[in-house]
């Protein structure tokens, strides 16, 4: 069966395994976002706080997504770091709409971002400024502008502006997080 794997794998048949870290501060929309990833059936319809973090799996046309949804809760957020050396991509979530906690946001931020398991990869990360749709929300654009992104020079990066209960802007960032991933990883 090895051989069959393999020649699937030459082939481009067999989907490659994506590790992807999916961080953000508690309440920022994490889970949802993970949730509404997954194939209807298999979503869930109560989403609840993540305790530690949880593993979910989705797939998109040539990639499997295996994503450690990290709680984002202050005490958990040390964890963080013990699966770093795993990740392959990064999803960073914030909620848009939470501007008192934008410079909290920015500081775990720029923890991740100077760790040594990080700091000297080409790991693509997403955000998604999550939560659009509420009425405090400020735009990608000036979310962007708080965590200064545009510093990011060594990695490649993108956002988007979601809103994970309805499923809006998702798919435009797993369509950059695949065709990213394709081209680092393969």
């Amino acid at each position: 069966m090895g051989l069959f794997d393999k020649l699937a794998g030459w082939l481009g048949l067999k989907k490659k395994e994506v590790h992807v870290l999916c961080l953000g501060l508690d309440n920022s929309g994490k889970t949802t976002i993970i949730n509404k990833l997954k194939p209807s059936n298999a979503q869930t319809q109560d989403i609840v706080p993540t305790i530690g973090f949880s593993i979910e799996k989705f797939k998109t046309s040539s990639l499997s997504f295996t994503v450690f949804d990290m709680s984002g809760q202050g005490r958990y957020r040390n964890l963080w770091e013990h699966y770093y050396k795993e990740g392959q991509a990064i999803i960073f979530v914030i909620d848009s709409s939470d501007k008192l906690r934008m410079v909290v946001a920015k500081e775990e931020l720029d923890t991740l971002l100077n760790h040594p398991d990080i700091k000297h990869r080409r790991l693509p990360i997403l955000f998604f400024a999550n939560k659009m749709d509420l009425r405090d929300a400020i735009s990608s654009v000036k979310v962007s502008q708080l965590l200064s992104l545009e510093n990011i020079k060594d990695k490649p990066w993108h956002i988007c502006a979601s809103d994970a209960l309805k499923g809006e802007g998702l798919q435009e960032g797993v369509d950059w997080l695949q065709g990213t991933c394709r081209i680092l990883l393969l």
